[in-house]
């Protein structure tokens, strides 16, 4: 992993000042570290039926998991964004509030669903991800990101026994 974390790039003062942004952006445009990514974390959806990828980075890290796992994907979108809503949750977020939404007719009760995002940082929007399939009835297989803040707490903030997997940590 360490190619990997040498492309992860550090931005000071953004969004605002005094917090230091990880910017992956390097990662997903260098085509092997990229595979890397998409490869260690396909090795983790296990008996998943559907990777579920978060907005927005979560659904180019997570389309390449699904298609490196052999599932489908399904993304967990910001509010108004879906013609048909399966459910919503709003939640708590680093710089305010915000909402995620499930499209409709997509995941349904019984499925196994494995979540991806770019970064694990406070653990709501994770959180809200995991509790909005689990609104519809789906399994939560596992959590996977391609980075942690562990300072922030995210993991000690997933309820219930959600494997959280993060291939970096800071």
């Amino acid at each position: 992993m360490a190619p990997v974390a040498a492309l992860v790039r550090d931005v000071p003062d953004f969004p605002e000042p005094g917090v230091l942004f990880r910017d992956i952006t390097p990662v997903l445009a260098d085509a092997e570290a990229f595979t890397v990514v998409a490869t260690e974390l396909a090795a983790l959806v296990g008996e998943a039926d559907i990777v579920a990828g978060v907005e927005a980075r979560g659904f180019l890290i997570g389309s390449a998991v699904a298609v490196v796992a052999g599932v489908g994907v399904v993304p967990v979108r910001k509010a108004g964004k879906l013609p048909r809503v399966a459910a919503s949750r709003r939640y708590a977020l680093e710089y305010g509030e915000a909402t995620l939404e499930l499209p409709g007719g997509v995941v349904t009760s019984g499925n196994r669903v494995f979540v991806v995002d770019d970064v694990l940082a406070t653990g709501g929007t994770a959180g809200a991800a995991c509790a909005l399939l689990r609104d519809v009835g789906a399994e939560v297989t596992g959590f996977g990101a391609l980075v942690e803040l562990r300072a922030l707490g995210g993991r000690d903030r997933l309820v219930g026994d959600v494997a959280v997997h993060s291939l970096l940590t800071y």
